[in-house]
């Protein structure tokens, strides 16, 4: 199976593209807000796909702790929180948005981790070659989805927010 298709390394290449992400909008010599609009619409829909594509399916499997598949989900909403206070500060680079952006990198780096230890290497050792491409089809389809439908603008993130 190739890693395009596979739904770990898919997940795992947008954990590694939310990690630079947050290196640019830590830079002043990056374009913050463009960095801001890339993570914010990459969040909510791997968030979005992770939880309607992925994780009822992983939760079929014995290896795969369902506990720790629905606190990722709850770790979601957490990040989706602090993403939302983060894009509502209006001046990028001032101490506000400085606090609101180590807030949202230490809940979405926690929710990476935990992810990566248990729920993606519980998939790694219980979930066949067939399934994982079968759930990476799905789970690119609706992350496309959700950032055709521009998920990451701010009245969209609310609305996820608000539930």
């Amino acid at each position: 199976m190739t890693a395009e298709h596979d739904v770990v390394a898919l997940i795992l290449a947008d954990h590694r593209t939310m990690e630079e992400l947050f290196r640019r909008m830590r830079s002043v010599e990056a374009d913050r807000a463009r960095a801001l609009k890339e993570f914010s619409a990459l969040l909510v829909a791997h968030g979005e796909a992770e939880e309607k594509e992925v994780y009822g399916a992983l939760k079929r499997f014995k290896n795969v702790d369902d506990d720790e598949v629905d606190h990722g989900t709850e770790e979601h909403a957490e990040g989706n929180e602090a993403l939302l206070a983060l894009l509502e500060v209006s001046e990028v680079g001032s101490d506000a948005w400085d606090e609101r952006l180590e807030d949202l990198a230490k809940a979405v780096t926690h929710h990476i981790d935990e992810e990566e230890r248990t729920i993606l290497n519980g998939a790694r050792e219980s979930v066949p070659d067939d399934r994982r491409a079968e759930l990476g089809a799905a789970f690119t389809r609706e992350r496309d989805r959700q950032l055709a439908a521009d998920c990451g603008r701010v009245e969209h993130v609310r609305s996820v927010v608000r539930g």
